[in-house]
């Protein structure tokens, strides 16, 4: 016997998918009407904005454009705050305060404070709830709350190349150089050399690359491994349906080793454990490598 329905409940359950849809229907319309570029700048005024740069909708505080310079095929997330000056309808001269170089990634959520110039070179990608700031609040006088004492400010500089992880912080006066790595929640001060990896509050270096030594301390997995370029979607679905038992088999069968002789060739690959760390197996980027050398696109190319 079929269950009695209750018409009622059936229309408003219809008139609800339907609300949703149009809702969400709303929105993606809104992103898309609503995002900032070149061609559709909106009520927003920067110095320069690039070809292929994008600021998605909503956006966050935005303001003193004028003396902002964003570099072409920059993305700049949802609520990001880009601000030059302590507040609107300041005249800060005839530089800008803040500059973007080309391919600049802004997570959502986002602060670039500039009251003294900030500049972030080229490719360089920030996470998400990433705060910059050139100014920084003084606490001089012991009797004065410190909101109420007049900040300071620096200049900030980030170097081509660079990755900010989530909700790292980058104080007034700092220097990043070259394809510099910081940490999730580090909190930079002072300069930073090229090719270094910073982590902590405050942040210290604890990776770094030269050329006469390589990476120091030693990496612990092997490079990842690019797709190769012209790889159809067809083929990257093949890849990841081989099954990690499928992955095994075939670097065995490579190898010529028997499982126990494969865990333990992997283990000392890994080398020693760091004190206080258990031991990992490095073989983090191995199934990728396994999986192009096993790849419906290897059997292509054979």
């Amino acid at each position: 016997m079929p269950k009695k329905q209750n018409t009622f409940s059936s229309l408003t359950a219809a008139r609800r998918r339907l609300a949703s849809r149009v809702v969400h229907t709303g929105w993606r319309w809104m992103q898309q009407a609503g995002a900032v570029t070149a061609q559709t700048p909106g009520r927003l005024r920067f110095g320069a904005i690039g070809d292929g740069t994008r600021l998605a909708f909503p956006q966050g505080t935005v303001f003193g454009e004028r003396w902002i310079e964003l570099g072409g095929h920059c993305i700049i997330g949802e609520q990001v705050t880009l601000t030059a000056g302590m507040m609107p309808d300041l005249d800060l001269g005839a530089e800008p305060m803040l500059i973007l170089g080309d391919g600049v990634v802004i997570g959502r959520n986002s602060h670039v404070i500039a009251d003294a110039r900030i500049t972030i070179g080229s490719n360089t990608f920030c996470g998400p709830g990433v705060y910059i700031t050139s100014t920084n609040h003084s606490y001089d006088d012991p009797h004065e709350p410190v909101g109420r004492q007049w900040p300071r400010s620096e200049p900030v500089e980030i170097g081509p190349g660079c990755w900010l992880g989530t909700g790292a912080v980058i104080l007034p006066g700092a220097r990043l150089g070259r394809n510099v790595v910081v940490a999730a929640g580090a909190v930079v001060r002072g300069e930073v050399p090229d090719h270094s990896v910073v982590a902590g509050a405050p942040a210290r270096v604890v990776r770094r690359w030269q050329p006469e030594t390589g990476w120091q301390p030693p990496l612990r997995t092997p490079t990842p491994v690019p797709i190769p370029d012209g790889m159809t979607p067809e083929q990257l679905r093949g890849l990841a349906e081989l099954t990690e038992a499928e992955l095994a088999e075939a670097e065995r069968a490579e190898a010529g080793l028997t499982e126990a002789e494969l865990t333990e060739a992997e283990l000392t690959e890994a080398g020693p454990a760091e004190p206080g760390m258990a031991q990992a197996r490095p073989m983090q980027a191995r199934p990728v490598q396994a999986r192009l050398a096993h790849s419906p696109l290897a059997d292509a190319e054979k």
